[in-house]
């Protein structure tokens, strides 16, 4: 009986004591800076006990080589701290020392981080040199209003005809494009960096492979791109802290050429593997999983950083985002990411591995996409001119099966019999080669022959 009732007493005395220490630091305006120890490593995760400092400040550890290795707190346990990595965790000793050094600090961003590439923690990484920038930018910036923000009316040139004609985007719009593996995700991005009717274009390479990083920047993207743009990579080796500072970075230096009036292109690949970087965090600290392994804190931390895109209050800027999505097994319908993406943003852009594989690029399945402010952007004879050639599509499509093996009896439906006569035109509408642009007013005119070609 007195063996039970100690133990509850003991920890009440220690804490206790612990307050007492810190009205006596703050009395005497003391810095609430204690060196602590490292008690245990388990996985990813290194619990302190000894020190104090807020969550999402940074603590050093120091390592056997006699460097130290940067942590973020990322929650408590009892009296202990969590601290998650930031580089590659290597020589971290038992009861290693841990010292808190204070809020993480902000990021480099300025005009002269155009053309470069750069990681997670704002170190180049083209070999071009060291960033001559003044300015800093904190990683999660203050939400604006969504009472002041300005009203999505202008449309957006993408440079791609289908987009354009479509799924017309507007300015300050935010969209996912959902797809696999091996569909021509990245050669569409690539496009629309190069051709988008944009002042800058941030592109965030998170959680992908390090070979596609090179690549995209030197072939996908080019010498014309990348003048104009800013490239942040956080690849796939890289900590799950990082990879989640590569997506905040990127979207914080959007921000920053955002407030100077810029027309900015944000381009995230990927929204999952920002997801799957905090779900490794979530599980490493003990957060329950809720649905298909993802924890609660994951579907509040997407919106919190999707919203930050998008027109800013004086209408002078304004950031259109694209996110892709990645699907497994191609079947966007039932996987958790994809469907919160769907919720939180203003369309969607499907690209199908059959077209892929039927040598039709950009594979966009039109039928499953959708741009929710189009209605808002484009002229009502545009708007019917769509609607119209989604219907001819869509009926040739229903009947694909049977027009294919030869058993369609032409006569049977006026709109199919149409479909089939109109589908060389139709097809060849939809698909474009990577080097040939088409603007939107191009787009909208061989849209509009042919709907009024199909209303003949």
């Amino acid at each position: 009986m007195s063996t039970q009732g100690a133990a509850p007493a003991s920890r009440q005395q220690r804490w206790q004591e612990r307050l007492a220490r810190r009205r006596r630091r703050a009395e005497a305006a003391e810095p609430l800076v204690v060196e602590g120890r490292l008690r245990r490593v388990v996985g990813l995760t290194l619990e302190a006990e000894g020190c104090e400092a807020p969550l999402g400040s940074r603590c050093m550890v120091a390592t056997a080589n006699g460097a130290e290795l940067e942590t973020e707190v990322v929650g408590f346990a009892d009296e202990r701290l969590l601290l998650m990595p930031v580089t590659e965790m290597h020589g971290v000793l038992p009861n290693a020392r841990v010292r808190p050094s204070g809020q993480a600090g902000g990021l480099p961003v300025g005009a002269a981080l155009l053309g470069r590439v750069i990681g997670a923690d704002g170190v180049p990484l083209d070999g071009m040199g060291p960033l001559e920038v003044d300015d800093q930018a904190v990683l999660k910036g203050a939400p604006i209003n969504p009472m002041e923000r300005k009203p999505i009316d202008t449309p957006l040139d993408t440079g791609v005809r289908a987009i354009n004609a479509m799924l017309t985007v507007g300015r300050g719009q935010r969209l996912g494009l959902f797809a696999g593996s091996g569909v021509g995700k990245s050669t569409l991005l690539g496009m629309m960096t190069r051709y988008t009717d944009a002042d800058v274009v941030v592109v965030g390479l998170i959680g992908e492979r390090g070979r596609e990083v090179k690549e995209f920047v030197e072939h996908t993207l080019g010498a014309e791109g990348r003048a104009r743009a800013v490239i942040v990579a956080a690849p796939a080796d890289a900590p799950p802290l990082k990879r989640l500072r590569g997506a905040q970075y990127a979207t914080a230096i959007a921000e920053w050429f955002r407030d100077r009036g810029q027309r900015v292109l944000l381009l995230m690949d990927s929204i999952t593997r920002y997801a799957q970087a905090q779900r490794e965090i979530a599980l490493a600290i003990g957060e329950p999983p809720a649905t298909k392994g993802y924890p609660p804190s994951v579907f509040a931390l997407l919106p919190a950083l999707v919203e930050r895109a998008g027109n800013d209050a004086e209408g002078r800027g304004s950031i259109t985002a694209f996110y892709t999505v990645l699907t497994e097994g191609d079947d966007y319908r039932h996987d958790p990411i994809a469907d919160a993406s769907r919720a939180i943003l203003d369309g969607h852009i499907v690209l199908s591995r059959d077209l892929a594989e039927a040598g039709h690029y950009p594979a966009i399945d039109i039928e499953a996409s959708i741009s929710r402010v189009m209605p808002a952007v484009v002229a009502r004879d545009h708007l019917r001119a769509a609607q119209r050639f989604r219907q001819v599509y869509s009926a040739y499509r229903q009947q694909r099966d049977l027009i294919a093996v030869g058993a369609y009896q032409k006569g049977s439906d006026p709109a199919v019999d149409q479909a089939i006569a109109l589908w060389p035109r139709l097809r060849g509408f939809l698909q474009q080669e990577v080097d040939e642009p088409t603007l939107l007013d191009q787009s909208v005119a061989m849209l509009q022959n042919i709907a009024a070609e199909v209303n003949g």
